[in-house]
């Protein structure tokens, strides 16, 4: 959270930051987000060894406890879209103020992120802390503004209306309604995803 720790404790303003002091946040950012993506693929191939398992298996309550699992790991891999998505933003700021800081030092023009004024950090932060607003929409306002062009658990038996959609996936697929391994995951990641947004909202 370098970047929200700037704006908010602003112990050294992001428009005083050198360009070496700006590109060692970036890469830090850089190895922050690889991280991420690690964490989210091995999730999605864990679920996929969780899905392909329950498809297989025919005990109820076995079955159960992999639903709950593969609820859990789409949970988890959502919130790690959300730190994605905020740590995107994050070096995305970071990029796009030593690309000015290059242009200024380059042109003689010490004081040019000085035309960035405490209102518009703090609009950046907003943006940045809104899971709402993704990094192609941040991008836009953040160069407008550089002028650079889940339900409640009842029990480890029970399941969650989320959890139970991948029960049913399972369940089409014993009866033979759906065929396609792919396809079944899909609708069942599908399926958990758009519980978890109808919670949200």
């Amino acid at each position: 959270m370098a970047l929200l720790e700037w704006l908010t404790k602003r112990k050294q303003p992001l428009s005083r930051m050198t360009r070496s002091e700006l590109r060692r946040q970036e890469l830090l950012l850089d190895k922050d987000r690889k991280q991420l993506l690690n964490k989210i693929t091995k999730i999605a191939t864990d679920k996929h060894t969780l899905f392909e398992r329950g498809a297989q298996e025919k005990t109820p309550e076995i079955r159960r406890m992999l639903a709950q699992e593969f609820e859990l790991k789409t949970t988890e891999q959502l919130m790690l879209a959300r730190q994605l998505n905020i740590r995107s933003k994050e070096m995305l700021t970071v990029s796009r103020l030593r690309m000015l800081r290059e242009n200024a030092d380059r042109a003689g023009q010490s004081n040019r992120l000085g035309l960035v004024s405490e209102s518009d950090i703090l609009r950046l932060g907003k943006l940045i802390e809104s899971d709402a607003v993704k990094s192609e929409i941040y991008q836009e306002r953040l160069d407008e503004i550089l002028s650079i062009g889940a339900a409640v658990d009842e029990g480890s038996a029970s399941l969650s209306e989320a959890g139970k959609t991948v029960m049913n996936v399972w369940e089409k697929m014993d009866a033979g309604a759906i065929t396609d391994t792919v396809e079944a995951f899909d609708e069942a990641d599908r399926s958990v995803r758009e519980r978890h947004a109808t919670q949200e909202s």
